[in-house]
């Protein structure tokens, strides 16, 4: 999730618990074999064994088309210590497919293949190579080609986001196709996409047959999602709603401090802004924030007054409804 789910907000999250395992934002590998300190930069975890300071170890993604230098890329990763590689497969953006990368990858099976075999030889036998793809490109009638083209390149994992690129992340996510590559490969297989709720993540897991789910926009909406998961039909766990305002208070001073201590001032505002904004969606008092505060663009003041003004809001009575502007 290239500018939103960086390192700073991967601390919050993982902070809140629930999270087996994080990934990173995608590198975009291009013509060169990139330095060691543009690997550090996106998953700064590298110097904590890449793991966030919560304990969750984070697999750093690649994206690029061009199996010898993903390939040449992912072995410099590996010297460093990564716990795996992660293989981009499924950004919709145009920019980036534009330029030969992410969804639009989905048309060319062979092309899948060839990456995964190289990046899987050039990296030790014993480090876990992944992949995240989506159902396809303009269709999905080429999805279980896909799969099986990754699979048998060497991928150990793979994760699926349940729309084509050009469905993007309109509702609905169709997990029954994920089901059909359930069907047609052996290896650990991930489901994404419109889990938004414990119920979602029910009937997404029941259609698709999946082994574990892959929280992306839910988990940042509502950061108590992958607990609240966890705790389904344990009668002594917390409540599906996951964590009140209240709880979800120190994540959020956390983020704000992360964001001080790694973004320069004129984008902090924004940052703080942009989190609100997908809050807003699962807490009524982050609608309330986001509504008084959306024209505040001086970060100390604006964090001021979240964290004063806004953080003893009444609790919300029930879940607010399930709209994104």
């Amino acid at each position: 999730m290239e500018g939103l789910l960086d390192h700073t907000l991967r601390d919050a999250l993982t902070r809140a618990g629930g999270i087996s395992r994080c990934v990173s934002e995608f590198i975009r590998i291009t013509d060169q074999l990139l330095p060691h300190r543009v690997f550090s930069r996106i998953v700064p975890e590298e110097a904590n064994g890449w793991r966030t300071p919560a304990g969750v170890l984070v697999r750093p993604q690649l994206l690029g088309s061009d199996p010898a230098c993903l390939a040449d890329n992912a072995a410099r990763i590996a010297e460093m210590g990564a716990p795996g590689i992660d293989l981009n497969f499924g950004c919709p953006a145009k920019i980036v497919n534009r330029h030969g990368g992410g969804a639009t990858l989905l048309d060319e099976p062979d092309l899948l293949h060839r990456i995964a075999r190289s990046v899987r030889a050039a990296v030790p036998a014993g480090l876990p190579v992944s992949a995240k793809m989506r159902l396809g490109n303009q269709d999905d009638s080429r999805a279980v080609e896909c799969a099986l083209a990754l699979v048998e390149g060497g991928v150990a994992e793979l994760v699926v986001h349940a729309r084509t690129k050009a469905q993007a992340y309109r509702p609905p996510a169709y997990w029954e196709r994920v089901a059909d590559i359930r069907q047609a490969v052996a290896v650990p297989l991930v489901a994404n996409g419109e889990i938004w709720t414990v119920a979602d993540a029910q009937a997404c897991r029941a259609a698709s047959g999946c082994d574990a789910l892959m929280l992306g926009r839910g988990m940042v909406a509502n950061p108590g999602l992958a607990l609240a998961i966890l705790a389904h039909g344990d009668p002594g766990a917390k409540a599906q709603g996951g964590l009140s305002w209240a709880e979800l208070q120190p994540l959020l001073q956390s983020f704000w401090a992360s964001v001080c201590a790694h973004i320069v001032p004129r984008n902090r505002a924004g940052r703080l802004k942009q989190w609100l904004n997908y809050l807003r969606r699962h807490y009524p008092e982050a609608q309330a924030a986001y509504t008084a505060l959306r024209t505040d663009n001086d970060p100390q003041r604006l964090a001021h007054r979240l964290f004063h003004e806004f953080a003893a809001a009444p609790a919300p009575q029930h879940d607010a409804p399930r709209v994104m502007a």
